[in-house]
């Protein structure tokens, strides 16, 4: 039966991934590189140190990560200053069902803790979530099911007793790799056939998951 379920958080939780776009697109023309968002498409579920890397693939010597990363927090302190984080359906009907059944929730994000921590916190969704296990947190990147395993660690709870919620190509396969039940909520991508062969399920949104669950006999 279902013990646990383990939430990526930009575009799972949060519909973060675009206004990073537009953050990115913002730093590109700071740092005088042009429109980068896209480079968010290619950096899904990377954490910071991968993402350099794919960054420096791109660019070479004209990024800087600490430019990227100052222009990145100037535009979101600007964006969060007017507006609310804007959290993706059905989150608020999701957690409080897992919760009321006793599954415990952890988030597993390749985003650094001390943006996690501000983002659930600003969303009034923390408390939902007994723990964070955040790319800054873990030595490899997803793909790699480090992040994943740590956080079943930290429950206490086998993956396979366990559901990971995620949108990304790097997420789903960290997730599968750890020996989670994989559920994919697309936001920015598609699933291929690779990833599909693997999936538990594919819904349209967070709000679906207790009928599903449901239907499975996975909440006993």
């Amino acid at each position: 039966m279902l013990k646990a379920a383990l939430f990526d958080m930009d575009g799972l939780l949060f519909d973060t991934e675009r206004l990073t776009m537009q953050a990115w697109d913002y730093a590109g023309e700071k740092m005088g590189l042009g429109k980068t968002g896209y480079m968010v498409l290619k950096t899904l579920g990377a954490n910071p140190e991968a993402s350099n890397a794919i960054w420096c693939q791109e660019f070479g010597g004209r990024f800087d990560p600490e430019k990227l990363r100052a222009y990145t927090k100037e535009f979101r302190a600007q964006y969060f200053s007017t507006h609310p984080v804007p959290v993706k359906p059905g989150v608020d009907e999701l957690l409080p069902f897992l919760q009321k059944r006793g599954i415990r929730m952890a988030v597993v994000s390749s985003t650094p803790e001390r943006d996690v921590r501000f983002l659930l916190g600003k969303a009034g969704v923390a408390d939902f979530f007994e723990t964070a296990v955040c790319g800054d947190m873990v030595e490899r990147s997803k793909p790699d099911p480090e992040i994943y395993l740590t956080a079943c660690s930290r429950l206490q709870v086998p993956p396979g007793d366990c559901i990971a919620l995620e949108d990304s190509r790097n997420g789903l396969l960290a997730a599968h790799r750890a020996g989670c039940r994989v559920i994919m909520i697309p936001d920015l991508w598609q699933p291929d056939e690779e990833i599909r062969a693997f999936l538990y399920g594919k819904l349209h949104d967070l709000g679906r998951v207790p009928a599903f669950l449901a239907d499975r006999g996975a909440m006993g």
